[in-house]
């Protein structure tokens, strides 16, 4: 139980204190005097007794102490407070400097990496996440640096390798335009720089042949990459060059053809050498061809000619003391016409078999030509075709060449008549000569000599030679001509045998239904023409009573010189052989000696006259063959021979060779042997 205090001293006991309410405080309130600081917290509430109200309690307390440990509570924290922030701010200042730092050098480093500077580097401060950053910065920079080092040394090195390369590399768009080629493709194309080749369509400007793109093409398409394409490039000047390529698409991430990528070799000289080595091997094949049979015909034509001998000087010895008005003298000229036409077939042999041309005198081809056109073998060709038409182009002021007017005769005759025999409908026949300087290859020929040359063409607008025949045309026997009339086969071989021992060249160009070009070119001489002399009478070159050793192996050509030359006046002694001359000469004595340079058996013409000059030094000879002048004769003239002359024997050329041959021992003031 409670006490109550009644007063200041007295004391009463009270009962429990009742239950009180908190909601039926009826007044609370704050009461504050003059002065803040004397506010008074005012608490009134009822008091109650068995439900009934006795009265009411109120109580006053003083706020001044409590503000007072508010205020200094509030004042201290506030103090700290400010210290804190004060401390935090101070902390937040270091510490974002610290980070600001750091951060702002990776940001210029940013900045100076995108203007290219591979230079800089973070400063690393210290071992926080910042500083990891920093050195994973730097390390950044320096892997980037390495790596665009390497770059550079690879871009150099493919470029030093694309500026080396002999093979053009290259790239096109679908289309076929440059996008890149190496520097070696401008030189292979002709150009400046590779910025005028750039841009240009590869396949369109480029290629040579028109069906090489669509073949190009089609098997990139088919394949997806073109190996061993041989392909022809046209340069800036428009010259061509042969080149070999190996090309492939270029696909991007999707597999889809994005660009066309390859490499171009240049196989011109190695395409140049294929064809040189089929040339010379068809060449060789030729030339073993030619020399089978050439030394078949050479051989016949050696014993033909001694055979036709009778034909022709036998009727020209008949002919000398024959009256113009017999009879038989008709006769006589036939026969001797048909042995002189048999001898020509002979010569041909010869000419094919490189051994009937003496090239050794100045003509000129419009000469050559023009007589040729007024002779009755042109007669003949035209009428056989009298549809042809022949024309001419001679230049004036044409070179003179050293050549045989015989052989380059005939080689017009066989050129026109084969030209006549292309045009079974009729045409027209161009014959053209010009002056010519030559300083780079015909077809056909690996080297050709530089220098001045005489072109002689002849043109047809015939049918033309089908291309398997053009490498045939020149073989002997070769024709496709009408038999009977065209001759024997031997034309063009000889055509071909006499341009070579002229030492010229010669080009044909054919096409089926349009006709066939030759073009013959001679090397120029600047020696001047000598003009023909007319026939010398016979009393300009007898003999008076001079001695004449005939050497031949052939019985019917001793009887043949034998006959000729008493003729002439000579006194003529023959023998069989070389050997039996020397033996001859060791006990008699010749003014002159008529050597056959090839006798078989036994030494030929030149070891004969070798062994003659040591038993007679002086001797006095002329060579004669049925072959043309070869390196023997020319051995022998050096020896001290005279000319040389050719079989079958015409009396008028062998007494005029040894009329000077005599004429000059008498210059000298002696003959030629050494009697004794």
């Amino acid at each position: 139980m409670a006490k109550k205090v009644l007063c200041e001293g007295i004391e009463a006991e009270l009962p429990p204190p009742p239950k009180v309410n908190l909601d039926d405080i009826e007044m609370a309130k704050l009461s504050v005097g003059e002065k803040k600081h004397d506010a008074i917290l005012d608490i009134t509430t009822p008091v109650s007794y068995e439900n009934e109200r006795v009265g009411y309690i109120r109580m006053g307390i003083s706020l001044e102490r409590i503000r007072e440990k508010v205020n200094k509570r509030i004042l201290n924290s506030s103090i700290i407070v400010v210290i804190f922030i004060s401390i935090g701010l101070v902390i937040c200042f270091f510490f974002s400097r610290s980070l600001s730092k750091p951060i702002s050098q990776l940001l210029e480093g940013v900045k100076r990496i995108g203007q290219g500077d591979r230079s800089y580097h973070v400063k690393v401060q210290n071992k926080n996440e910042i500083g990891e950053l920093a050195i994973a910065f730097n390390q950044m920079i320096e892997s980037l640096k390495q790596g665009e080092d390497a770059l550079k040394e690879s871009e150099e090195t493919h470029r030093g390798i694309l500026e080396s390369m002999l093979d053009i590399y290259y790239r096109t768009d679908l289309e076929g335009k440059l996008i890149l080629m190496s520097p070696s493709g401008r030189y292979l194309l002709g150009y400046d720089s590779v910025e005028d080749v750039i841009g240009r369509n590869l396949i369109n400007e480029f290629y040579y042949h028109p069906n090489e793109k669509e073949i190009f093409m089609r098997d990139l398409m088919e394949h997806g990459v073109v190996k061993n394409h041989e392909v022809a490039l046209k340069r800036k000047d428009g010259t061509l060059v042969i080149g070999e390529s190996n090309s492939h698409f270029v696909y991007d991430k999707t597999d889809k053809p994005i660009a066309i990528e390859g490499i171009i070799r240049d196989t011109t000289d190695r395409k140049m050498a294929e064809e040189e080595k089929k040339r010379l091997e068809t060449q060789l094949q030729r030339a073993l061809k030619m020399e089978a049979i050439g030394n078949l015909a050479g051989g016949v034509a050696h014993d033909l000619n001694n055979v036709l001998s009778g034909l022709i000087s036998y009727p020209e010895l008949l002919l000398i003391d024959m009256p113009e008005d017999n009879p038989y003298r008709k006769y006589i000229l036939k026969i001797q016409k048909s042995g002189e036409k048999a001898a020509a077939i002979v010569q041909d042999l010869l000419t094919m078999a490189r051994r009937g041309v003496s090239v050794d005198g100045v003509v000129n081809l419009n000469t050559i030509i023009r007589e040729y056109l007024v002779t009755p073998e042109y007669e003949k060709l035209k009428s056989y075709h009298p549809e042809v038409k022949v024309e001419t182009n001679f230049e004036t002021g044409l070179l003179n060449i050293f050549g045989s007017p015989i052989h380059l005769s005939k080689t017009v005759m066989n050129l026109v008549s084969n030209a006549a025999e292309a045009m079974p409908d009729g045409g027209k026949i161009l014959i053209s000569t010009k002056n010519c300087y030559i300083d780079k290859p015909i077809k056909g020929y690996g080297t050709v000599k530089e220098g001045d040359y005489v072109v002689l063409e002849v043109q047809d607008n015939g049918t033309g030679i089908p291309s398997e025949d053009l490498d045939r045309i020149f073989e002997p026997f070769f024709t496709k001509k009408v038999m009977g009339r065209s001759g024997t086969g031997l034309g063009m071989a000889v055509v071909w045998g006499t341009v070579e021992d002229h030492k010229g060249y010669i080009d044909v160009q054919s096409a089926q239904g349009k006709g066939t070009a030759f073009t013959l070119y001679f090397p120029v001489t600047r020696k001047k023409l000598v003009m023909d002399k007319s026939p010398s009478p016979i009393q300009a070159y007898k003999g008076n009573g001079e001695s004449i050793l005939v050497v031949d192996d052939v019985e019917e050509q001793q009887e043949i010189a034998s006959v000729m030359l008493k003729k002439l006046g000579y006194s003529v002694s023959c023998v069989s052989g070389g050997e039996e001359a020397i033996e001859y000469m060791k006990d008699n004595s010749a003014d002159l000696l008529v050597l056959d340079m090839i006798m078989d058996p036994g030494i030929d013409g030149l070891e004969t006259y070798k062994r003659i000059l040591e038993v007679r030094p002086g001797q006095k000879a002329i060579i004669v063959s049925g072959f043309s002048e070869t390196d023997q004769v020319k051995e022998a003239k050096s020896l001290g021979v005279g000319q040389y002359i050719k079989k079958p024997y015409i009396l008028e050329k062998i007494g005029l060779a040894i009329k000077e041959e005599l004429e000059k021992s008498k210059i000298n003031g002696h003959f030629g042997s050494i009697k004794k």
